[in-house]
């Protein structure tokens, strides 16, 4: 791993992740390539800000749950190629139930070059600090459809709060929101605004 580059776990105590990548529970239905075990790797500028993150989410009393950070370019390879092969429709239902598959790159849900691979994105969610349980969104991470924007409507008042709650979270510390995905936050100030790294996330 780059010197300027960290897990994120290891600069923020006490944050929770779920490498989806890493999994079988992601939009193409297997692990992806580059991501080799189940971390989070972020630029040491993003663990900075998502500390400070999480501070502000414990005084509102939720936490921060990651579910990518830094995304090899080779993973981004992975779904341009999963794009491409015929509809199987074992993810569809869950993740893309309105679109075909290369309908996701046209409508901004997936990007043959991402942020992510800058170092400085990350996608997350809100837990209840109470109970462990994750805060009720409107729908789950990678849910590529019309309800997974910000502002859109289909979904209740509390999800809709706890939505807002996250975004403000992340813009007071720096990140600016993705329209289209209430998950998905960059940095501000990246350092690598035009790096698209290829290092493969391993364990150590």
């Amino acid at each position: 791993m780059r010197d300027d580059f960290a897990f994120v776990d290891e600069l923020v105590p006490g944050i929770r992740w779920d490498a989806k990548y890493a999994t079988w529970d992601n939009f193409t239905g297997r692990p992806v390539d580059g991501y080799l075990a189940n971390r989070i790797v972020g630029t040491k500028a993003l663990c900075a800000a998502l500390g400070d993150a999480q501070e502000k989410a414990e005084s509102l009393g939720f936490g921060l749950l990651l579910w990518d950070g830094y995304r090899p370019q080779r993973a981004v390879d992975c779904f341009v190629r999963w794009s491409r092969q015929p509809e199987d429709g074992r993810t569809k239902q869950r993740h893309y139930p309105n679109l075909d598959r290369a309908a996701m790159f046209e409508q901004g849900y997936v990007a043959a070059r991402s942020g992510h691979s800058r170092g400085s994105t990350v996608d997350l969610t809100l837990y209840d600090l109470a109970t462990g349980e994750l805060a009720p969104m409107g729908g789950g991470h990678d849910l590529m459809d019309p309800v997974s924007h910000h502002g859109a409507s289909g979904i209740t008042a509390v999800e809709a709060q706890n939505r807002q709650h996250l975004c403000s979270i992340m813009e007071d510390c720096g990140f600016a929101r993705y329209d289209c995905e209430w998950w998905h936050y960059t940095l501000e100030h990246e350092p690598y605004p035009d790096t698209y790294f290829d290092f493969p996330i391993t364990a150590i």
